[in-house]
């Protein structure tokens, strides 16, 4: 007896669906495939007047300042860290050097900052020991900031690395050369109104 398997297949002339579907996709494809060398055709045939001229990246003065700033900064910022402090706990540190004793509305004002971010800075110093607060005998409800003893040792180490960073970056220019380039990013933050101390 033999076996015969009936197998489904499509009848004459009529295409399975699956046939149908692959079909498709293939016009599809190859209408994907027109469109874009029909644009990228038109594209080149564009005149290059069309498109304006525009400055290299490294024609910028403003790319050159970051470039700089961003190295001298990061650096500082790292060498801090071996003192367990931030860029921020140092330029409070070093007002409280300069003005001896402060309120923290004073030190607010003085270095552009909002009364929270120099209470949550001040905590971090106190916590450390450098910093000690008194009520402020002119106003019982206020605060007088100042350095303590090991704040005082401190900031002079701080300083240091402050100066080597300075001397790492810009060594290679000469005096005049400094002196010029101080000068002359003095003069563009007076002139922009630039009073914002950076503590990053």
């Amino acid at each position: 007896m033999i076996n015969r398997q009936v197998v489904n297949r499509p009848a004459a002339g009529r295409p399975s669906r699956w046939m149908s579907d692959k079909a498709t996709e293939g016009t599809n494809s190859a209408n994907m495939l027109t469109l874009v060398s029909m644009e990228s055709i038109m594209t080149s045939m564009e005149p290059e007047s069309r498109w304006p001229p525009i400055a290299e990246l490294e024609s910028h003065l403003g790319y050159w300042l970051r470039r700089v700033s961003n190295s001298v900064s990061g650096e500082f910022a790292q060498s801090l860290q071996t003192k367990q402090t931030s860029v921020a706990e140092w330029v409070l540190l070093r007002h409280l050097w300069d003005v001896t004793q402060s309120t923290p509305g004073e030190m607010a004002n003085a270095l552009r900052m909002t009364r929270g971010a120099v209470s949550k800075i001040i905590d971090k110093l106190e916590s450390k020991g450098w910093v000690r607060s008194r009520s402020n005998p002119e106003d019982n409800r206020g605060q007088l900031l100042s350095l303590t003893g090991a704040g005082r040792r401190v900031v002079p180490e701080l300083a240091d690395i402050a100066d080597h960073n300075d001397r790492k970056f810009f060594s290679c220019l000469h005096s005049e050369e400094r002196t010029a380039l101080h000068r002359l990013l003095g003069k563009l933050a007076a002139h922009h109104r630039m009073q914002d101390v950076p503590l990053e």
